[in-house]
Order: C-alpha cells, then structure tokens, then sequence
C-alpha cells in the first residue's frame, strides 16, 4: 500500500513541532478508544504487525463493561443459568472447546492459556460481557500473581487490569513490558489507550508515534489521529485518516473497523453529522458485533432526535446494561410501553452493582441518573466521581450536563477549563461551555 510521504511527514512536523513548543498542559484526553491484547508466543505477532493490528480493537468497550443484576442461586448443579453467547461459527466453537479441554489437561501450558484467555477477552468486547474477563482471568491464574509473568502473560494482565479501572497496577505492567522490551507494539497500543482515557494525551501521543516505524501505517495513524484530534488537530487528523483508510485495502476487519469508527467520531466531535453517519454505518459493517461501538451510533442517533433507529439498533441487546441503557432513553422518548420495565431493570442492575462496591459504570450511572430517575444531584455526583478516573469527552459532557441541571455551575468550570486548556475539539460540548449560565 502507498500512503503519500509527503502528507505523512506535514503531519507529523505539526505534531512534533506542537509537542515540543507547547507547555505540557496543553495536551489533554482521548475518547471511544479501542485496547489491545495479542498472543505472542513462539509465534510472536511482534514479527507479524498485519497479525497484531487485527486484534487491536478488541477491547474498547472493556472500561465500559456492565454491572448485572441480583444473583440466582441455582438449586442444583445441573439448572442453566444462561446459555452465553460464543463465537457462532463451527470452526470458532470446535477451536474454544479443543482449547479448553486441552488446557484442561495442560493447566499450566502457557501455550495453550495464553489464546484461551484471549479467546475469552474478544468475547467479552464482542458480547460486552464481563464474565468473560473473569474466565480469562482463571485460564491465566498460575501466572497471574507472579512479580513478573511470562511477556504474553503480562499483556493479557494488562489488558483485564485496565478492564476493571485498576489503570496504575495495568500501567505497572505495561511500563514493565516495555522496559524489557521497547518496541512492544501491543504495550504501546495499550498503554496508548488507558493514557487517552485518563487524559493524558501528550504521554498517549508520545506512544503512538513510536508505533510508526513499527506497526501497520493504518494501525499506527488510528492512534496517533485519534489522541491527536483532541488536541486542537480535529480536521488534520481526519483527513490523514480518511487518506489511509481509502488506500489501505487489505486491512483486516477489526483494524478496519476501529479507524473508521474513530473517523466516525472525530466527524462526530467537529459537527460533521453526514459524515459521521457514513462513517458509522461503514464501521459496523466492516465487522463483527461490537458492543461499544453500538453505544456511540446509538448514542450519535439519540443525538440526532432518531430514537426509532435505536429501538431497531438494540432491541435485542438488552443483557448489555450501556445498551439496555441507550434503549431506554429511546424508548422514553417514544412514549413506549416497554421503557418502564427496562427502566426497572437498569435500577436492579446499577443497585446491585453498588451492593458489590462496583465503581466502574459510574458514568453510565450518572446518565441514568439524570434523565430516566430525574436526580441531578446524584447525578452530578457520580460524574464528578467517575471524572476522577475517567476524562473522555463523553465524561464531561455527563459532569456538564448534571452541573447545569442541579443548577450547579461551579461543579462543571473546572472542566471546562480543562477542556479549554487542552483544545478539545467537541462541537456538543462547545455549546455547552458557552451557554449563558456559563457566563454568570
């Protein structure tokens, strides 16, 4: 594939010239970001960056993995709780089930564990379904608690560390990795993407540039342009992206789909709607279910004041508590008869959550909060706690809009404030920062 050198070169002078001839404090945060663990054993898909990149994207909606409701006790061994949904092809249930009962008679056969667990983290961003995390975590405990696992081992860790917000043990890891071995490419991207999240888009920057000379240029120009369109490049980073996505004809689904959803989001920030819309309907074709992007067509469509299309976009995805979510506020807007059930399901969902002490869906919390329970009180304060963790444009705009209608405006100035000195791009937030309440 060519991709013109001179466009590439313009680019990055501006992003290496901006990064040394601006203050630290000028970078800012990254949103709807994708996660990565690879397997990387003897045949190590460190020398196989096209192998590598195609599973990129597996973990984007980990972070907003959901809460479930009030536990079943079964009566005996022999009751099914639920029938989860695997991969649905033949040769993707006889491989899983040829690997479980090999590993089974292996337990401690890092060869087989290692893509096992994988297995389980691909489902779990497919079916948005953090159980899964937790069958990958078992397939990996006689490593799991080792100072200093095997390298595969340590990724995977990683990856399910940064799925349940432990981002400082997750970064450990990562930082570990990368120590031993600096041109990771799987360490960088993942540590990319929790750096994004947190907000800290010149670290974030900093490791997707490193991914130049080492990854695929698609997979390389998806991270850099997307930490890079937050940071005052919105329309820099959108055409370079779009360039590399237009020639790039053989990428892999999954690589596929993650640039162009976050083309789908980068055109969504600036106010781009048609774009965005192309972009989105593209993503979702390009490859398998995924959880996480669902919640921002869905949510794009809410947006949009369609919320017939997210009814027909979700209707038979309400296990997922973000799209059990989005359906109800849909279904709200419709007047339907089903919203107060699905209404009553979230608050079982998100009460039991809580009973767990399970702090991660606060920003799905605060959303329910707000506009189906009507508390922005407590709405403002779920989001000001999840602000402490979590920094993307969709957290802000949660701590905005609760601030605004608890009639609290002060809550929200130090975040817009935050937003202002990092030059996020965001056409929704824009008019919220300069309402006239902001101005009082």
């Amino acid at each position: 594939m060519f991709i013109s050198t001179s466009v590439v070169a313009l680019f990055l002078q501006q992003l290496l010239f901006s990064a040394t001839n601006r203050p630290l404090s000028s970078f800012g945060e990254g949103g709807g970001w994708p996660d990565c663990p690879y397997f990387c054993g003897r045949t190590s898909m460190t020398s196989h960056p096209r192998a590598l990149a195609a599973l990129i994207v597996i973990l984007g909606a980990l972070i907003h993995s959901q809460a479930w409701g009030t536990p079943y006790v079964p009566r005996n061994d022999a009751d099914i709780l639920e029938r989860l949904p695997l991969d649905q092809t033949q040769s993707g249930r006889a491989q899983l089930r040829a690997l479980r009962q090999q590993l089974r008679a292996q337990p401690n056969n890092l060869l087989l564990a290692v893509p096992l667990a994988l297995r389980y983290i691909q489902q779990a961003r497919a079916a948005g379904d953090p159980r899964y995390l937790g069958y990958a975590q078992a397939t990996l405990a006689p490593w799991w608690d080792q100072a200093q696992p095997p390298v595969d081992v340590q990724i995977l860790r990683a990856t399910l560390r940064q799925s349940l917000h432990q981002f400082d043990a997750s970064l450990t890891d990562l930082a570990d990795v990368l120590r031993r071995h600096p041109q990771h490419v799987q360490a960088r991207l993942t540590r990319a993407a929790i750096r994004q999240v947190r907000g800290d888009y010149a670290d974030a920057r900093r490791d997707c540039l490193t991914l130049v000379p080492l990854a695929t240029p698609l997979v390389a120009y998806t991270c850099v342009c997307s930490v890079s369109s937050l940071q005052g490049q919105a329309r820099a980073s959108y055409d370079l992206l779009q360039r590399i996505v237009d020639r790039d004809t053989e990428a892999q689904s999954t690589e596929r789909q993650w640039a162009l959803g976050v083309l789908a989001e980068i055109a969504e920030r600036r106010g781009d709607t048609g774009a965005a819309q192309r972009h989105y309907r593209a993503a979702l074709r390009a490859g398998q279910g995924d959880a996480y992007l669902l919640g921002a067509y869905a949510d794009f469509l809410l947006d949009q004041r369609r919320p017939a299309e997210v009814v027909a976009l979700l209707k038979d995805d309400t296990r997922i508590d973000g799209l059990l979510l989005r359906l109800a506020l849909a279904e709200q807007a419709l007047g339907a008869a089903e919203y107060a059930t699905h209404r009553d399901q979230l608050r079982a969902r998100f009460a039991a959550a809580r009973a767990r002490g399970d702090g991660l869906h606060q920003r799905e919390e605060a959303r329910f909060q707000l506009v189906l329970e009507h508390d922005p009180r407590q709405a403002l304060r779920l989001a000001q706690d999840n602000w402490l963790t979590q920094r993307e444009p969709a957290d802000a705009r949660i701590l905005i809009e609760s601030a605004i209608a608890a009639d609290a405006p002060y809550a929200a100035r130090p975040v817009l404030q935050w937003l202002d000195q990092r030059r996020v791009e965001d056409a929704r937030l824009k008019k919220l920062w300069s309402a006239p309440w902001n101005e009082a």
